[in-house]
């Protein structure tokens, strides 16, 4: 191991922030980047961010778990989508039934708090997530609107088809903003890793049950497309909110890739990642970039950071400020 002089330490001195010479959200991560924390993280992370989107050979994927389209992320998930600055959407089930529910409804949740009766809540139907509320009814409009799409775009009721296919039909017979039908404008796969977790699930049982339907999901079959459009890049890039099974299964495909194809360049390139979880627990969420490396998902050369931080506060300052980086607003 080297041995490092005391002059190899103290190489950049911190620059205290300075509010007055703020004058933009940009501004507001560049100046960040020379303090510490996660302050500096933050900043770290949109130069890497500015890299990844502005390469045109690199993949970009956005994986998605815990509540954010509930808690308001969602139109800025399909501005990603709107400018090109993401290529694949991998997310939690429940995230695009919420989008579901905001189209169907337009914007189905309610500003509410965690300091409540839940009781009380179940009576009034009204279901909570942390400080938000959905009343049922809304799960109702996202539910006929669903069945409607159903009936309108499929003739036969023996239905067999990948997932992302099937959210791409959903995302055509939408209109507005939402996150399914942006992705369907601009041919953006969604893929649901675990795609019986989630309310969505719940209402194609439904239709299974009570419609006639057969509903056959060739959930596999999403793996080997994913693979097909990596390998279509020479660059990859990951913009990671939390973890879970978004996270990991868009990091497995180049294991995957190395058992089947042995691809010249193993593993993403760059990425961020916004969470709160962490590594002494040996929890996959909280695996390091370092850990992923070793089961060659990251490249050795890879430029990542992790910030720790809550996501609906991480997440809204970093694109705004890539956004007035790149100059698009």
């Amino acid at each position: 191991m080297k041995t490092h002089q005391k002059e190899d330490y103290l190489i950049k001195k911190v620059k205290p922030f300075n509010p007055k010479i703020v004058t933009n959200v940009n501004d507001l991560i560049t100046a960040l980047k020379d303090c510490g924390f996660q302050g500096r993280n933050l900043g770290l992370a949109l130069d890497i961010l500015e890299k990844m989107v502005s390469d045109k050979n690199c993949l970009t994927v956005l994986t998605l778990s815990g509540a954010m389209v509930p808690a308001g992320m969602g139109e800025l998930i399909s501005v990603l989508m709107e400018y090109k600055l993401i290529d694949v959407l991998i997310s939690t089930g429940a995230n695009i039934i919420h989008d579901l529910v905001d189209a169907a409804s337009n914007i189905g949740h309610y500003l509410g708090s965690p300091n409540v009766n839940d009781d009380e809540l179940f009576k009034h139907r009204i279901n909570r997530i942390y400080d938000i509320f959905l009343p049922e009814e809304n799960y109702d409009k996202a539910d006929l609107k669903l069945l409607e799409i159903i009936q309108s775009s499929f003739k036969m009721k023996n239905i067999q088809i990948k997932p992302s296919e099937f959210l791409k039909k959903i995302g055509s017979k939408l209109s507005g903003n939402s996150i399914l039908s942006m992705a369907a404008k601009n041919n953006l796969p969604i893929f649901i890793p675990a795609f019986s977790d989630s309310e969505l699930a719940l209402k194609l049982i439904k239709y299974d049950l009570y419609e006639g339907y057969d509903f056959q999901f060739d959930i596999l079959g999403d793996v080997k497309k994913f693979g097909e459009i990596v390998k279509n890049y020479e660059e990859y890039g990951t913009i990671i909110i939390g973890g879970g099974v978004p996270r990991n299964w868009a990091q497995q495909i180049f294991p995957m890739l190395d058992q089947f194809d042995r691809i010249e360049k193993m593993g993403y390139t760059y990425s961020v990642r916004i969470h709160t979880a962490m590594e002494y627990d040996g929890g996959l969420s909280g695996s390091t970039f370092s850990e992923a490396k070793s089961w060659g998902k990251y490249s050795l050369e890879s430029k990542h950071v992790s910030v720790w931080c809550d996501a609906t506060i991480a997440l809204p300052i970093l694109i705004t400020g890539l956004l007035q980086r790149l100059k698009i607003i």
